[in-house]
């Protein structure tokens, strides 16, 4: 299985945002991959008063990734778009996965938000405008059970291994991690949830400035359950692959057998 991770800057220009995904959905199609993994927030980064009209599952956003993964014959994971909420105030930060014949296959909506107050460097309260997803997911995405998250999930390591013991394989991240984290933790918890659950992880971020003066990160990579990384984006929008090896999977899984041997403690 061929996966490639698409590193894009989003900002306040929707349309602009939308084409440039399909283009790197293109690169991926064009180098083989079977699935194309989009960032968080594929849709719109910039200023909440400037955010477009929050849209059902069923709406433009998810048409328009149908059509393009039904036009490339692959597999598209859209990163996650701001979906209409449970309320006027509050959106879902919201996943959707297409496969090769435009079909919606699963929908992953965010469960861990984003409430911070480093001083100095940061103050946000994500969920002042988001409402949080309350359901974990493992979907099939070409025969490969996969666990889905976005961004701050990753900080959660219960998450991903409820992912792996309900069979996930594959551990797949969208991100828009901001600079000041992404330099210190980003590899390094991608690195960890991959050596923990002894899964592919497969980790999408943003990259760049976007108003209100935010940086995002980028460095998308793939990791293999050993921890080692297979495939790492330079700084600047593009896309890499790597191949997915699940008989390695196996192996280690085998070798190395941290989860058959797990004790459940209180």
């Amino acid at each position: 299985m061929r996966v490639a991770v698409c590193q894009l800057n989003a900002r306040d220009d929707r349309t602009h945002n939308l084409a440039v995904a399909r283009d790197l959905l293109g690169r991926a199609a064009a180098a083989g991959a079977t699935l194309a993994v989009l960032p968080e927030y594929v849709d719109y980064l910039g200023p909440g008063a400037g955010l477009p009209k929050p849209e059902p599952v069923d709406g433009e956003f998810a048409a328009f990734f149908a059509e393009a993964a039904r036009d490339l014959g692959i597999w598209v994971h859209a990163g996650s778009f701001h979906e209409a909420g449970p309320d006027p105030d509050r959106t879902f930060n919201t996943s959707l996965i297409f496969n090769p014949a435009g079909e919606l296959v699963a929908t992953y909506r965010k469960i861990h938000l984003y409430d911070v107050e480093i001083p100095g460097r940061v103050s946000y309260q994500e969920s002042r405008t988001v409402a949080p997803g309350d359901r974990p997911v493992v979907t099939e995405i070409d025969g490969v059970p996969t666990g889905l998250s976005i961004c701050y999930d990753l900080r959660f390591p219960e998450l991903y291994r409820r992912l792996a013991v309900e069979g996930a394989k594959l551990l797949v991240v969208p991100a828009a991690f901001m600079m000041h984290t992404g330099r210190d933790h980003w590899e390094v918890l991608l690195r960890a949830r991959a050596i923990e659950n002894q899964c592919y992880v497969v980790a999408a971020g943003q990259i760049g400035d976007h108003e209100p003066g935010r940086t995002c990160f980028g460095r998308s990579m793939i990791i293999d359950p050993w921890g080692t990384v297979v495939a790492q984006a330079p700084d600047a929008v593009g896309t890499v692959t790597a191949e997915l090896d699940l008989e390695r999977l196996d192996e280690i899984r085998n070798s190395l057998p941290s989860l058959a041997n797990r004790r459940l403690t209180l």
